[in-house]
Order: C-alpha cells, then structure tokens, then sequence
C-alpha cells in the first residue's frame, strides 16, 4: 500500500484527480463488445469509444502496453496504448502510476488487433479511482475465509460469487412473480415487536428509548400477515430479513430471509401446490428441473411424496413409533442410533429429534414430511382427522427442509391454550418459546377465515439450486469478528 500511496500522491501533486467525480464513458465495455463484434482482425472500426473498467492484467513492455479491463457484470475488453497515439510523457505516467486493481478510463479507437482481440487504441487515458489494496487473486490468492469475510473482493475477482448475487436475485423475483400471478399481494410488517412470535427461537433484545421499552428483532413474519388475512387481504405475502439469536453452521445463519405467504380458504394441501408451483418456476428460471447436488441427483420433475413424520421413523428404525410410544423407548431408539437428547424433552420433541437425525438426512427427492405431533408447530390447525396430530408439513429436499406449511390454526380459544403454554414455558426458562400475543389473539376472536401458511427460506432455496452453504449463498453473512475468540 505505500507504493500505491505514492502513486495517488503524485497524481494529485500533478493536480490531476485521483477520485474524479464522473470520469465520462460513451460505452459500457459490454456495448463495445456486442456493437464490434463482427469487426475483422486487424481492422479499425472508424469510431471512437470512452470506456471504463478494473485493470484486471496488465502488460508494459516497450512502445506498447496492454491492459485488460472489467466492469460489474463481468464483462473485460482489452485496452492498448502505444507511443505513437499518446505520448512518450502519458506512456511514462500510465506505466507509473498504474496498478492492478485501479479503475481507470480510456479513450480511443474501436479496432481488432493483429491476432483478433477486440480492442480500444487509446488517445487518452485518465485515472478514474486508484485502488491501495491489491486484487488478492493477482498477489496472494483467495481463500474461503476471505471471501465470506471480504466479499467484495470475491465479487471482484470471481465470476462464480458474481453468478450467485444474479442467481439469488432472479429467484427472489421468479417468487414474486409466482406469488403475483396467483393473486397474492406483497406487504411489509414490523421488524421490531414488542412480543415476538410466530416461531419458537430466542429473538434478538433492543430497546426503544423513545417508549422507555423493551422491543425484540422478529423470529418471524406469520402473526402480522395473519392479522392481514383477518383483516380482508386474502392472499398476503411478505419476503424479509428474520433475526434469530441462534447458533451458526452450514445451513443456520442468525439473519437470513424468508418468504411467508397466507391464503384464505386454503389448507396444507392447497399450500403443497403452491410451494411446488414455486419452486419449478425457480428451476424453469435458471435452465433445468434437474439439481445435481454432492448427495446426489435430485430430480423436481418426479414425485413429491408424502411421508408421516411416525411411520417414516418407523420404518428408518425398524421398530414402529405412535403418538403412544412411550418416553423411554423414545430413548432407548436414541441410543441406539446414537442421537444425543436434552433429558428435559418429552416424548413429541423426541420424536421430532430423532426424524431430524435419522431420517430427514436420507430424503434427497422432494418429500412433504407431515402428521406431526402438537407441539412440533403451535400456531397449527388440529388434524382433520387424528386428533393426536397437527395439519402441518416440511418439505425436504437434498436431505435439508426447504420450506413448512399449516392449515393454519384459527380458533382463538385453542390457539389462547397454546399461546399459554408456550408463555408457562417461557417463564420456566425456555428462551425459544413463543409469547402470549394479545393484539394477535384479539385479531382471531374478530373472526379468521380458514386458512393456509407457507414459510420458504430464501438462503435454503437458493442452496438448493447452487449446491453451497449458507454462507456463500448470502451475500454478506454474519461472521466473528477478525481475531475474535
């Protein structure tokens, strides 16, 4: 950097801009490639062209200097400066002041040279922002760490982390047009509340001194959208930022995105197509209904199966599990298939740990896991037809939930129950459990429609389609602090 210093030192001694305020192009280097395309080797183009890119190589040698540029989406062109066109004094200060890394403009004609390499002739070059720090790439090289940590760096220098931002993005808007042409409108809902819920996670705690109050980040988006579909939006949906103070590995991250989305007078079943409706578009969007993932080749134009959360793990361990089964042959199926348990859960959160552990791993095709037991997902509806299970479903797809759905549940009065025990739980120090909400419970006693409930993880669905963790697939994730223990 102190090379790099000097050099910016000397541009301004010289009284010329190191950080002009607007450099002035006439084409965008990809204008300059679709335009010239056809132009013969050897040949001139007869026009001139302002560009302005990242010096990505460079080559000075002699009367002639070569230098290859980039612009955001990727695009590179190649830019040459001779002696004849500009000058002995501008060669000198180009082959000085110049480095890998700066943003610099150049101005000239469009030609092909000998070996047919599209390119500009300069008549003029200017520095458009000089850069201190070296492309790491160029100099030292990338590792993982930084290109999570330093993201903008791995954007600058690897297509790949490019292709993910414009990935993410198209099946963020592949979704909303999804949604849209279903007749669903998007809304947005309060970031900070004052009882969280809608999920059991421990929430971020902050405090708004304008009410002397005590707010938390929302876990989730479900209890405002509802409160929407009461109110006479009947297909609602919301995509934002979720904050959960939770733990952090390859698929959890502790700020991450989520689609929720509700529909009057629909249930888990009717939710099933929509998500898959869904996820289709993404895949239509970006070329093939077949992922080819390091667990294996899933296919989305196959079956989507239906298994029941009790004889899925029965058949997984060979013995058959009911709501009925008994704490401790809960256990002992643990120990057996060597599943760790917290000795304060009963026999449902059981049940569900050993699913996770046992089974979930194996479902590489898309499968809507459901019938789960009551307290997997309190905010749904009592099964139709088993009282002893809930009308609730996770999709797995590649071994990992991509997305949950309800027929959600709409009676104040059970839902008054659940909310109660889940805050009995809370006081007896379970810091993921859910608050008693009762603007939320107010809403209901005003009359809910029947009604169905999506959750998709944005961060999931697009490492399904890219085969990476979840720290890749957001753009800048939470991460330790540099040196922190």
């Amino acid at each position: 950097m102190r090379f790099r210093l000097q050099k910016r030192a000397a541009l301004l001694d010289a009284g010329t801009e190191a950080y002009p305020v607007k450099p002035g192009r006439t084409h965008a280097l990809r204008e300059v490639r679709e335009r010239f395309a056809e132009l013969p080797t050897g040949e001139s183009s007869g026009e001139r062209a302002a560009v302005v890119g990242r010096v990505v190589f460079i080559r000075n040698s002699g009367k002639l200097c070569f230098a290859t540029l980039q612009e955001g989406d990727g695009t590179r062109l190649q830019v040459m400066l001779s002696l004849a066109e500009i000058g002995e004094e501008s060669l000198a200060e180009w082959k000085a002041l110049v480095d890998l890394g700066d943003h610099v403009r150049v101005e000239g004609e469009v030609i092909s040279s000998r070996r047919g390499e599209l390119s500009v002739m300069a008549g003029s070059w200017s520095m458009a922002s000089k850069a201190l720090r070296p492309l790491p790439t160029l100099h030292a090289g990338v590792n993982e760490e930084t290109r999570v940590r330093q993201r903008y760096v791995d954007l600058m220098v690897r297509e790949e982390a490019r292709q993910m931002v414009r990935t993410r993005a198209a099946i963020t808007r592949t979704l909303r047009q999804t949604l849209h042409g279903q007749g669903y409108i998007e809304v947005e809902t309060p970031i900070l509340q004052l009882v969280h819920g809608g999920a059991t996670a421990r929430p971020f705690e902050t405090h708004l001194n304008a009410f002397d109050q005590k707010m938390t980040l929302r876990i989730a988006l479900e209890l405002y959208l509802k409160r929407a579909v009461v109110g006479g939006i009947d297909r609602v949906y919301e995509i934002g930022r979720i904050f959960r103070n939770e733990g952090v590995d390859s698929t959890h991250s502790p700020e991450f995105t989520m689609l929720e989305c509700y529909e009057a007078y629909a249930d888990q079943f009717v939710m099933a197509e929509r998500m898959k409706e869904m996820i289709l578009g993404c895949a239509d969007l970006l070329g093939s209904r077949t992922i080819e993932t390091a667990k294996g080749t899933i296919d989305l134009d196959g079956e989507w199966a239906w298994l029941g959360v009790y004889p899925g793990l029965s058949s997984a361990v060979d013995q058959e599990v009911t709501p009925e089964t008994g704490i401790e042959d809960l256990r002992a199926i643990a120990e057996r298939h060597e599943v760790s348990l917290d000795p304060a859960w009963g026999a449902e959160k059981v049940v569900l740990e050993l699913f996770s552990e046992i089974v979930e791993p194996t479902l590489i095709q898309p499968t809507f896991v459901y019938d789960y037991p009551p307290s997997a997902q309190p905010l749904a509806r009592p099964h139709r037809d088993d009282p002893r299970l809930i009308e609730a479903w996770d999709l797995i797809i590649g071994g990992m939930e991509r997305g949950t759905a309800f027929s959600e549940l709409i009676d104040p009065v059970i839902q008054r129950e659940r909310l109660t025990e889940q805050s009995r739980q809370a006081a007896a120090g379970d810091d993921e459990a859910m608050q008693l909400d009762e603007d939320f419970l107010r809403a209901l006693e005003y009359g809910a429609p029947p009604m169905g409930g999506i959750g998709l993880g944005i961060d999931r669905l697009v490492m399904l389609f890219t085969d990476v963790g979840i720290r890749e697939s957001i753009l800048f994730p939470i991460l330790r602090p540099e040196g922190g223990q």
